[in-house]
């Protein structure tokens, strides 16, 4: 009796330990939180912009701003003397003492100059005139060339006139080394030779007093380089370059490095000099202008 209970609850336990076996065997074999697992990381998502919609449903999103485009480089300039500054002045005189006259050339604020002439007289018969020239001729030469700011002063007179008269688009006169007084005999006929048509009475010589004018455009020399090998043959009184012989092989635009300054500069410096081709060609052993105070 008492072994065959024995048996009944040793099935019993069995039983019961196999349930308790069963019931276990999940959590150990992966089903609930197993002891020493490792979580799986998940990459944190990074927070995308996003733009609001406008009232009228677009988007008003900023957009990333683009560089700004470099803006073209400034025209060049050059500043007018100041109207009414006298540039030359200086008092005429004959040899043989027949014209005496005073003159003087003052700045007009725009580039150009105006001669005035004041106390003319004259006892020669003839009527005669006034010249700016680079070269001076002698007394006695005849002109071949009527200069710059070529002037009729008047006939004979003793009483003292006045008049005026422009130097043209002359801007910067202070290359003309002489004023000339000469002859404006409307032909030989009837006077003596020394006083025939352009024969030249009187030669003075112009101090010119001209103020630097002011520009944006300041050449400095940083030597030669590619395409640049020329040479400078002039400097200002302040040591800029002024004058530069081109080069075989030069062009514009590595010129216009070796010295600083914009291809637009270099074509203005030289504008009517006939040194820059069609294309802005450079030829050989011709000169630039370097001076903007030279246009």
């Amino acid at each position: 009796m008492t072994v065959r209970l024995t048996a009944r609850a040793s099935g019993a336990a069995a039983l019961v330990l196999a349930l308790t076996l069963a019931l276990t065997g999940c959590a150990l074999f992966g089903g609930g939180d197993a002891h020493g697992a490792k979580p799986t990381r998940t990459a944190t998502p990074k927070p995308t912009a996003t733009t609001a919609p406008a009232a009228d449903g677009r988007s008003t999103g900023t957009a990333t701003p683009s560089a700004s485009p470099t803006p073209p480089p400034p025209p060049p300039t050059l500043t007018p003397v100041p109207q009414g500054t006298v540039v030359a002045e200086g008092d005429v005189a004959s040899p043989k003492g027949s014209i005496h006259y005073h003159y003087r050339v003052v700045a007009n604020g725009d580039n150009t100059y105006t001669a005035e002439y004041t106390r003319f007289t004259s006892t020669v018969p003839v009527p005669v005139s006034a010249t700016f020239l680079q070269i001076p001729p002698e007394v006695g030469d005849g002109l071949t060339y009527h200069g710059v700011g070529d002037h009729r002063l008047g006939g004979p007179t003793t009483s003292a006139a006045s008049s005026s008269g422009t130097l043209g688009s002359e801007s910067q006169p202070s290359y003309l080394a002489a004023l000339v007084t000469y002859s404006s005999a409307p032909s030989a006929t009837g006077v003596p030779v020394e006083l025939g048509p352009d024969k030249v009475l009187a030669v003075n010589t112009v101090r010119w007093s001209v103020p630097v004018r002011q520009s944006n455009v300041h050449p400095v020399d940083h030597g030669a380089i590619a395409n640049a090998g020329g040479t400078v043959t002039a400097t200002t009184a302040a040591g800029a370059p002024k004058r530069y012989k081109v080069a075989a092989g030069d062009t514009t635009d590595a010129v216009a490095q070796r010295f600083g300054i914009t291809v637009q500069d270099l074509v203005w410096l030289n504008a009517g000099n006939g040194t820059l081709g069609s294309g802005q060609t450079l030829y050989a052993t011709t000169t630039l202008n370097l001076d903007p105070d030279a246009l």
